[in-house]
């Protein structure tokens, strides 16, 4: 009895060295013999990997990392192995059930509910992710965050899909005891998978700082006119007030102008100024709607210099006014000649 143990034990030991794992999908109908059954699956955890702040209107890349947590919880005997080729199956069979964890063909969608927040970027596909291991790199998401979007926490959820090994089945012909180390012939592993997903939540913050809108303007200017005014009321918006604020404009043709920045100064949160600007329109402008550029220079919270993203002032172009020098000059002429007119007339009497 002795010598059959430590043979068994021995046919153990060299099939757990001799015995290659497979990866191919062998169909369950295939059959075998189910000596255990493990209890256990994956376990993904996401995190963001660098900085998870951002500035408003920026488009950003997003860096995640997946680490699997998945362990095996515990097993039951389901056959207990009676020969040598069944201990040996039974000991096969355990190698492969300790993959259980493993999570297969993982596929990533990162996914955001608010319309601040928009994911760029589709499905990011990993092909395997053993238990206790981290992805060898990042996942890499293209976010692009609203223009005005405000300053907080935007929840994201990575939404997960992936396959695991739920249990396997083995068998074998023989056991092969001739040679250097027994063998199993026609070896066969029946491997039966399970589909998961998970939902992991993420945040992303965007950072405070100020931020503007043009409330109101007025633009309404003559072809040819000179010096014409317009005003633009500028409103902060964002969460950090600014000082010595400086509104500029971009100016193009039909337009020039010598007195193209209004200072602002002082700007809290929620406060608007409104400006003058000063132009010169080309005498052969086209009457129509323009757009002209302006932006806002500012001092922020920590003494930086920062330039605004660019706001559009609508301005209206119309024809120039018909002179009344000329008609003037017609009527009186008219006048001139009918009092001359008259007066001879009177002269003949």
């Amino acid at each position: 009895m002795k010598n059959k143990m430590a043979l068994v034990g021995f046919c153990l030991l060299a099939l757990i060295m001799a015995v290659p794992a497979q990866n191919t999908y062998i169909p369950f109908e295939l059959g075998g013999d189910n000596y255990y059954t493990m209890y256990g699956s994956p376990d993904i955890s996401a995190s963001i990997s660098g900085t998870d702040e951002f500035e408003r209107g920026d488009t950003v890349s997003l860096y995640v990392d997946l680490t699997n947590y998945g362990r095996i919880l515990g097993f039951k005997e389901d056959l207990t192995p009676e020969d040598p080729k069944e201990f040996a199956l039974a000991s096969a069979e355990l190698q492969e059930e300790y993959k259980k964890p493993t999570a297969l063909g993982i596929s990533a969608y990162l996914r955001s509910d608010n319309p601040q927040i928009e994911i760029k970027s589709g499905d990011q596909v990993i092909q395997s992710l053993k238990s206790g291991d981290k992805t060898q790199s990042p996942l890499k998401y293209t976010v692009k965050i609203g223009e005005h979007a405000p300053a907080g926490t935007y929840p994201l959820s990575l939404n997960l899909s992936y396959d695991y090994q739920d249990n396997v089945r083995v068998q074998a012909s023989k056991l092969v005891t001739s040679g250097s180390a027994p063998t199993l012939a026609n070896y066969q592993v029946s491997y039966i998978y399970q589909k998961a997903n998970q939902t992991v939540p993420l945040i992303l913050k965007i950072k405070k700082q100020a931020d503007f809108v043009i409330t109101n303007s007025t633009g309404v200017l003559s072809a040819g006119a000179k010096k014409a005014e317009i005003e633009a009321t500028y409103k902060n918006i964002g969460e950090d007030p600014v000082k010595d604020a400086i509104a500029r404009l971009s100016i193009f043709k039909p337009f020039s102008s010598t007195d193209d920045q209004a200072f602002i100064g002082t700007l809290a949160p929620g406060e608007e100024k409104t400006v003058v600007f000063r132009l010169d329109v080309d005498s052969d402008a086209t009457p129509k709607d323009y757009g002209i550029n302006s932006e806002i220079k500012y001092i922020d919270i920590n003494g930086d210099s920062i330039i605004s993203e660019s706001m559009k002032i609508p301005v209206q172009v119309k024809a120039a006014s018909a002179s009344l020098l000329m008609p003037a000059i017609a009527i009186l002429i008219i006048i001139v000649v009918i009092g001359g007119y008259l007066y001879r007339r009177k002269q003949k009497k």
